[in-house]
C-alpha cells in the first residue's frame, strides 16, 4: 500500500527542505527525491487513504480526457497539465487520483502505468489505449478518441435508463394501485356485496380470495421479490452455469433482450475499433473488449472468435460462426478486413447498432406506454365488474320478481 512519507532533505546548495511525498517504500522515496535534486536526511511515514471513498463520474472522465487532449495537442508538458487540472478541481476522489498520477509520473512511471493503479476508474481499455498513444507519440489523438467514446458511452447509458424508466415507473404505479385495491378498498366492499344475497360469480369470489391473501400476507408478498432477487444473486456468484443461464435469459427476454444485445455489441465494436486503430493486435483487442460485455454469453462467443482468429480463420468468418452479428454487419466487417480498413468498418458497425438501439427504444416505448395503460385499466375493470356485477344481478332479479308478482308493487 502506498504510504505518505514526511521527509527532511537537502538540496545542492546545502539548504534543508521539509515536505511530504507518496511512495511505495523508502527506495521509491529516495528515487523521487533524487529526480527533484534532493538528498534524503530523515523521514517518517503515515499511511495514506486508499482512494476508495466516493466515485469518479463519467462526466469527470470526459472532462479529464477533453482537457488532456487539448493540453497535449498544445504541447504542454504532461505533469504541468495534470497539475493545472488538479488545481482546478474541487476536493474529491478524482482530485486525489490526479494527485497520485502526478506523484507516480514524477517517480518515473508512465501515465498508463500510473492509471493502472486505479482500475475502478481507468479500465483496461483506457490504460491500453493510453499506453498505445505513449508508444506511438499520438497521445492527443488517443485522448480525442477516448473523449468521443466516453461521450458515446454516456449517451448509450442515458438511452438505456430512458428505456427502463417508464416501464419501471408504471410498474410501481400498477403495484401500488393493486395493493390499495386489495388491502383497503375491496375489504370494505366485501360485506356489502355479500349482503346482496345473490350467488357470487367466480371472478368475484376470486377477487375476494386474492384480497384476503393480500390482507393477511402482504408482508410475505413484499418479501418474496427481495428474497428471490438475493437468491438469484447468491446463486450467480456460486454457480457459473447459473450465471450463464441468467445472462442468456437477459438477452432473450421479450423486447428488452434484443436491445441489450445491440447495446453490448455496439460498445464492443466501438472499443475494438479504437484499440485496433491504436496499433494493438486483434487478439489482444479481443481479450480486452470481451471483458467489457458484462455478459457471459457474449463473452463466451467473443472468446470463440479469438480462438478462431488465433487458428488462422478470418475475423469475419469467426464472427459468422458465433451468430452474433447479422449478415449486413458481417459483410461490412469482411469488406473492412479485405481493404485494410477494419477499424472504420467496426466504427460503421457501431453506428449501425447505435441507430438500431435508438429505433428499438422508440418502438418499445410506443408499445409499452399503451400496454401499461391497458393493464391498469383491466385491473380496475376487474374490480369494478366483480363488485358491481352482483349488485346489478340483484337489482335485475328484484325487478324481474316484481313483474311476475304484482302484489310487490
Amino acid at each position: 500500500m502506498s504510504q505518505l512519507f514526511f521527509y527532511k532533505a537537502m538540496d545542492n546548495n546545502g539548504h534543508v527542505i521539509q515536505g511530504q511525498l507518496n511512495a511505495d517504500n523508502i527506495n521509491n522515496l529516495e528515487a523521487r527525491l533524487e529526480r527533484m535534486e534532493l538528498y534524503l536526511i530523515h523521514y517518517h511515514t503515515k499511511k495514506t487513504r486508499n482512494y476508495r471513498v466516493g466515485k469518479v463520474t463519467r462526466q469527470e472522465l470526459i472532462t479529464f480526457t477533453f482537457y488532456m487532449e487539448n493540453l497535449t495537442r498544445a504541447g504542454v508538458p504532461l505533469i504541468e497539465g495534470l497539475e493545472d487540472l488538479r488545481d482546478s478541481l474541487p476536493q474529491s476522489r478524482f482530485k486525489e487520483i490526479i494527485s497520485s498520477l502526478i506523484e507516480s509520473i514524477e517517480g518515473g512511471a508512465k501515465l498508463s502505468d500510473a492509471m493502472s493503479n486505479f482500475p475502478e476508474t481507468f479500465d483496461q481499455v483506457f490504460t491500453n489505449l493510453i499506453n498505445a498513444g505513449e508508444e506511438s507519440g499520438n497521445l492527443a489523438t488517443v485522448f480525442k478518441h477516448m473523449t468521443d467514446s466516453l461521450k458515446w458511452n454516456d449517451e448509450m447509458i442515458a438511452k438505456t435508463k430512458k428505456m427502463l424508466m417508464y416501464p419501471a415507473f408504471m410498474g410501481i404505479v400498477i403495484i401500488s394501485v393493486l395493493f390499495f385495491l386489495m388491502i383497503y378498498l375491496v375489504p370494505q366492499l366485501i360485506n356489502f356485496v355479500k349482503s346482496v344475497g345473490t350467488e357470487l360469480p367466480f371472478h368475484t369470489k376470486m377477487l375476494f380470495y386474492i384480497s384476503d391473501i393480500f390482507v393477511n400476507y402482504w408482508y410475505i408478498i413484499l418479501m418474496v421479490p427481495v428474497i428471490v432477487f438475493l437468491l438469484i444473486k447468491s446463486m450467480a456468484k456460486i454457480s457459473p452455469s447459473f450465471c450463464f443461464a441468467i445472462d442468456n435469459f437477459k438477452l432473450r427476454v421479450w423486447v428488452i433482450g434484443p436491445i441489450l444485445q445491440k447495446i453490448i455489441l455496439a460498445r464492443f465494436a466501438t472499443f475494438f475499433a479504437l484499440l485496433y486503430s491504436s496499433g494493438i493486435t486483434v487478439l489482444d483487442s479481443l481479450d480486452i473488449t470481451k471483458k467489457l460485455a458484462n455478459n457471459l454469453v457474449i463473452e463466451d462467443a467473443l472468446q470463440q472468435v479469438r480462438n478462431n482468429v488465433s487458428e488462422g480463420i478470418s475475423i469475419s468468418e469467426s464472427f459468422e460462426k458465433t451468430h452474433l452479428f447479422p449478415p449486413l454487419v458481417l459483410r461490412m466487417v469482411a469488406i473492412g478486413e479485405a481493404t485494410g480498413e477494419l477499424d472504420n468498418s467496426l466504427l460503421n458497425v457501431s453506428y449501425f447498432y447505435d441507430r438500431e438501439v435508438k429505433d428499438s427504444i422508440d418502438k418499445m416505448q410506443t408499445i409499452i406506454e399503451p400496454m401499461m395503460t391497458v393493464i391498469l385499466g383491466l385491473l380496475l375493470g376487474w374490480v369494478i365488474m366483480s363488485v358491481l356485477g352482483p349488485i346489478y344481478d340483484s337489482i335485475a332479479s328484484f325487478e324481474q320478481a316484481k313483474v311476475y308478482n304484482p302484489t310487490q308493487r
